[in-house]
């Protein structure tokens, strides 16, 4: 029998950057249609329904993995790191066209990928609907990111609690409207806050069943890339040149008049949002345009 070619790629970092790496899988596959793509990562749930993987594994439980796919084989290894690539820290490319430059891929527009069999959608669509008392579900992320989870609030990433209750405020007759949020953050008023645990498959089913969303730099935004549903998203300290996506309405808040970064390398702002380098002056709810918000949700389809 002829010996089979594997391509072997490795995923690091949160459950977004997972979500996005499954466009960089798709890419892989599409450059070496002959082999068989084997991906290790961490959250691994986002690629099993994926017909173009042929194997998944999570770090830690990768027995026998060397001798199966590595000692004498014909296998082609994706492990690299595309943060501290040249075009990612000087932000010359989105996140996923860096990653695959940085493998050598031929780049063809793919975008992430996340599946959903019959029976996840049948429960998906049960569930969350009944608890919506018939009202439109909206969506509002507000906290995420996998960076210390005790820490309420990390400003470079997550939405302003006065702007993300008004907001609420502003929609809440209309809409039933679940908050994605951390155990630890704050839970607004006339939500339901949803932070309790579940699978990520689960957690991103809330998007199967809404009208409108309203995310951050989170993984909710790939997964609504993933997914096709086009959604409202605010960026902090990150970039939607970088880590976002054309099909959404970015937003981005206004950039402060000056602001010092003395504990910054190769990036800007740092993931966990320091406090110490905050670098605005007024209250929160004034980094965004409000009305500019309401004008993209309400265009929502």
């Amino acid at each position: 029998m002829p010996q089979k070619k594997y391509c072997l790629f490795h995923v690091q970092g949160g459950f977004g950057k997972h979500v996005a790496s499954t466009a960089v899988a798709k890419c892989i596959k599409n450059n070496f249609p002959g082999r068989e793509l084997i991906v290790t990562g961490v959250w691994t749930e986002i690629f099993q329904n994926l017909p173009f993987i042929d194997r998944v594994y999570n770090y830690g439980n990768t027995s026998y993995y060397y001798q199966t796919y590595v000692e004498d084989m014909d296998s082609l290894v994706f492990a690299n790191e595309p943060y501290f690539t040249t075009d990612h820290v000087n932000k010359k490319l989105p996140l996923v066209q860096s990653w695959c430059k940085m493998y050598n891929l031929e780049y063809n527009g793919e975008m992430p990928q996340i599946k959903y069999n019959p029976l996840q959608k049948k429960l998906a669509k049960e569930f969350w609907p009944s608890r919506a008392n018939g009202k439109p579900i909206m969506v509002i992320q507000t906290n995420g990111g996998m960076y210390d989870e005790q820490r309420p609030y990390l400003w470079a990433r997550d939405m302003p609690v006065v702007l993300a209750q008004k907001i609420v405020d502003h929609y809440a007759d209309q809409y039933h409207i679940f908050q994605i949020t951390k155990p630890a953050s704050e839970i607004l008023d006339g939500v339901e806050a949803v932070r309790d645990p579940m699978t990520n498959m689960e957690l991103v089913s809330t998007l199967l069943c809404s009208e409108k969303r309203i995310l951050i730099d989170s993984c909710l935004q790939h997964a609504a890339a993933a997914l096709k549903m086009p959604s409202v998203v605010l960026w902090n300290g990150t970039s939607p040149n970088v880590f976002g996506w054309d099909m959404h309405t970015n937003i981005q808040a206004k950039k402060p008049a000056k602001f010092k970064l003395p504990n910054s390398v190769l990036f800007d702002f740092d993931f966990t949002g320091q406090e110490a380098e905050y670098p605005y002056v007024d209250e929160d709810d004034e980094i965004f345009d409000f009305d500019k918000i309401i004008e993209a949700v309400d265009k929502q389809s």
